[in-house]
């Protein structure tokens, strides 16, 4: 395959523009580490919410779908789709209370919910653990999927020469070390302008994947003779249209018969357990992670609401059904390819024409540099203002953090390189972090809420399930379903037990925490009846009511969208018109509750 020197011209442009931004919003980001992580807490929601968005857009994201349409069809994106659930709890029920929190990061938290030693504990545990080793096993998935791309489309890539290098025993391939430059470029325009760039950049690397996977999606169909001439060459396995998996009492996931077929314990996994129960990058429960900061860094409680809201959406409804269109091409294409996410490149390397081709190669970039630069820059927030502030170095100046914020930025780069070559396959790693953090979901839910959730109580579902996941996975085998639904029970067991049998945290602690969130609600009963001045939150009734509408709005567009693309006009139709209903039921509620006139 040839590029054509006018491709190399369009991805010239598409850095150069990425690095201007940053080298424009440097100075801003110099002024504070609030400026730095938060951008000053003044995102616009539309900014904070596309950048969440773009965050989630990895470069391996449409390779995955496309593994799961060819394994399951188009149901197969369930798997991941049931996380609206949660994700919807965060728009309505968390938002305005990160915001309101007033902290850097989802670690600083801990300091003002918890009290003592084992709160000190956790925070430095929760920087390291999660904003060092967590994040770069996330980071090296990223990069395994960007030397995927490489590998397809420059298979004969070589560095000055070299196929790999060879350093401290660590072998590095040609295309590790072309994603190791890409990495540096990212590190640089992020160290240059934290937050602020990050997300701006963010916003226009989107409309660039965004707009390359729409363009690359109908070239594609095209090419298999639109919509009909897709489904007539698919007549055999026309289950893959299918919008929702078969629920049997057979295997967890049996694609044996080609479609997805749920036995009840993966249905009671995945839409009854997972989405609240379990950690994992950007859907964890109650948000947290870069969503907690993007959602602290708005302008105030009403623009965090909205940029959530717009993420799910986006996230959700919008966001697939080109890679799905995509993927279901590649079976027409490539039916006898064994690797069924590389497919996804191949399309992109056979079909599109000069121009179109430094498109798409600059989409995947924007959407690898947008994970990258948003996941450094987290990461760098929890080592600084988690580990470095208060335990290493506490007390120095704004502008010295900032100094070590952007070491660090470079740092957890080349930390997450070096990960990277220690794997050759990963693609069981979400069931590992999802299975191993069972039953932190309800603590991350609950310490909103309930004053007697404690430090102890989240240290204890941290640990708890790597007491007996080895049982479970290496001794007995079981199923990730099965596994999950065991480790759910269990660590909540031990965390109930472990929170009635230590104290709570002091009472000072607590209506500090009080009076500064107010999230109202009956688990703080006890402190409100203390503190009679302080105003909480009400109308839970109607922010339930949001919730399901929210859940209604999404997946009635998603389903909406779909049938629009198949010419189900009439199902689309009514899809779509629920969807507004609910976008109706929402907007009326937050207006009846004065949310336009909240200000942070």
């Amino acid at each position: 395959m040839h590029i054509h020197i006018f491709d190399w011209f369009v991805i010239a442009i598409f850095l150069l523009v990425s690095i201007g931004i940053g080298l424009y919003l440097s100075r801003r980001a110099s002024r504070s580490t609030s400026e730095f992580f938060l951008s000053g807490r003044n995102l616009p929601w539309y900014v904070a919410g596309t950048s969440m968005v773009a965050t989630t857009f990895a470069a391996d994201t449409p390779l995955a779908v496309t593994e799961l349409v060819a394994e399951s069809g188009i149901s197969g994106n369930w798997l991941w789709w049931n996380m609206l659930f949660g994700g919807m709890l965060t728009v309505f029920f968390f938002a305005r209370l990160w915001r309101r929190a007033n902290i850097m990061t989802d670690a600083e938290f801990v300091s003002i919910r918890y009290s003592g030693k084992p709160a000190r504990f956790l925070r430095g545990f929760r920087a390291v653990y999660i904003g060092i080793f967590m994040n770069a096993v996330v980071m090296a998935w990223v990069n395994l999927a960007m030397v995927k791309i490489l590998e397809v489309m420059f298979p004969d890539l070589t560095v000055f020469g070299l196929t790999e290098v060879t350093f401290a025993g660590i072998v590095f391939s040609s295309h590790l070390l072309v994603v190791g430059m890409m990495m540096a470029f990212v590190a640089f325009y992020s160290a240059l302008s934290g937050l602020w760039g990050v997300s701006v950049t963010d916003t226009f690397q989107f409309v660039i994947a965004m707009g390359g996977s729409i363009i690359l999606a109908v070239i594609a169909l095209d090419h298999v003779g639109g919509v009909s001439g897709l489904q007539t060459k698919l007549s055999d396995v026309g289950w893959v249209f299918d919008f929702f998996p078969v629920v049997d009492g057979g295997s967890a996931v049996d694609t044996g018969k080609g479609m997805l077929q749920m036995s009840v314990v993966a249905l009671v996994a995945y839409l009854g357990v997972q989405w609240w129960a379990s950690w994992y990058p950007g859907a964890e429960p109650g948000g947290g992670g870069y969503v907690a900061q993007r959602m602290m860094s708005a302008k105030d409680e009403k623009h965090s609401l909205l940029a959530t809201l717009w993420f799910q959406v986006a996230h959700f409804a919008i966001r697939p059904w080109p890679w799905i269109i995509v993927a279901l091409a590649a079976l027409v294409m490539y039916p006898q390819e064994a690797d069924k996410g590389a497919t996804y490149v191949m399309v992109i390397r056979d079909l599109l024409p000069t121009g179109l081709l430094g498109l798409l190669l600059a989409a995947f970039l924007s959407a690898y540099m947008s994970t990258m630069s948003s996941q450094t820059v987290w990461g760098a927030s929890y080592i600084v203002n988690d580990l470095f502030r208060p335990f290493i170095k506490p007390g120095a100046s704004e502008r010295y953090y900032v100094k070590i914020s952007r070491i660090t930025t470079m740092i957890l780069m080349l930390f997450s390189l070096i990960v990277t070559t220690q794997f050759q396959m990963i693609s069981d790693a979400w069931r590992f972090i999802l299975a191993c953090s069972g039953g932190i979901g309800l603590v991350l839910l609950l310490r909103w809420f309930w004053w007697r959730i404690n430090a102890w109580s989240e240290i204890a579902a941290m640990i708890a399930p790597y007491a007996i996941y080895p049982i479970l996975v290496f001794r007995y085998g079981l199923s990730y379903e099965s596994t999950l639904i065991i480790i759910v029970a269990w660590s909540t067991l031990v965390w109930l037990a472990v929170t009635y049998l230590t104290r709570p945290a002091d009472i000072k602690t607590l209506e500090s925490f009080y009076e500064k969130v107010h999230p109202g609600g009956p688990g703080w009963k006890i402190i409100a009846r203390q503190m009679p001045l302080v105003k909480s939150d009400r109308g839970y009734k109607a922010l339930f009511i949001n919730y399901i509408a929210g859940c209604v709005l999404v997946l009635f567009s998603l389903f909406g969208i779909g049938r629009l693309i198949f010419g189900e006009y009439i199902q689309a139709f009514i899809y779509l018109g629920v969807a507004a209903v609910a976008a109706i039921i929402i907007y009326y509620l937050l207006s009846k509750t004065g949310w336009d006139k909240v200000v942070q």
